[in-house]
């Protein structure tokens, strides 16, 4: 194909999957190579994964101007999505690890809940809600199993972005902790974000919090996400008086 004009070959290249594009097509030659990765010159790359966004129904989206390189751009727009499973208590307690159940445990309930306020967003219908002990529970996102592969943590280093939302019941207090690790392959802390002991009086008016933290320039070496949460409340009632979490979020992003 070396006597296509370059032009046509960028457009039978943007018909191939982005995925053998960066694992089999840029290993043919140095031409086909320059085209995915831009060789020295990131805009000589630009066209190919730009014409792949715009073939995908995503011209527009976002603005060109931000895009330092386009193919990473690419592939982290296009994975975007929420990593942490189960945020919102839809699914009971599944797909959360290492749970402490102090006091009476962990319990889903209902928006708003007795006492509580309807939640910002329509989509969220359920929220964990803790006891009078400490109840705490986790997820470690595998990000290798979610397609961010070594070469792109190591050297792009996107952005990891966390996010959480608390409340506490209008006739209780509670208290809330938030603790993010980014691990290693063996699973030493390369990062960390975790909140002071958050503590919501009682009378307060059960509004939802959210809390967020970004994640950037934690250089190479990130395999795991760790997220933990969790709480409990102020005043030792049996049953579930603790505080209210839910639509918890980690997002990895250009």
């Amino acid at each position: 194909m070396e006597s296509l004009p370059e032009a046509v070959l960028i457009r039978i290249l943007a018909s191939i999957p982005a995925v053998d594009l960066v694992l089999a097509c840029r290993l043919v030659c140095c031409q086909w190579k320059n085209l995915i990765d831009g060789g020295k010159n990131l805009i000589d790359g630009a066209a190919l994964w730009i014409l792949k966004w715009q073939q995908e129904g995503f011209a527009g989206a976002e603005s060109e101007e931000n895009a330092e390189n386009w193919q990473n751009f690419y592939f982290l727009s296009k994975r975007r999505r929420n990593l942490i499973k189960n945020p919102c208590g839809e699914e009971d307690l599944q797909h959360w690890g290492e749970v402490e159940n102090g006091g009476d445990g962990w319990k889903i309930e209902e928006l708003p809940g007795d006492f509580g306020k309807e939640f910002p967003s329509e989509e969220v219908h359920k929220y964990f809600v803790t006891s009078y002990e400490w109840c705490r529970k986790s997820q470690v996102i595998d990000l290798r199993a979610e397609g961010y592969w070594e070469e792109l943590m190591d050297t792009t280093q996107p952005k990891v972005v966390v996010k959480d939302w608390y409340a506490g019941r209008s006739d209780a207090g509670c208290l809330y902790e938030l603790c993010v690790k980014l691990l290693s392959e063996n699973e030493d802390v390369l990062a960390e974000y975790k909140t002071e002991t958050i503590a919501i009086p009682e009378d307060n008016d059960a509004s939802w919090t959210e809390i967020s933290h970004t994640f950037s320039d934690y250089g190479p070496g990130v395999r795991f996400v760790r997220f933990e949460h969790g709480g409990q409340d102020t005043l030792f009632w049996k049953g579930w008086y603790g505080v209210r979490v839910t639509n918890s979020s980690v997002t990895v992003e250009p």
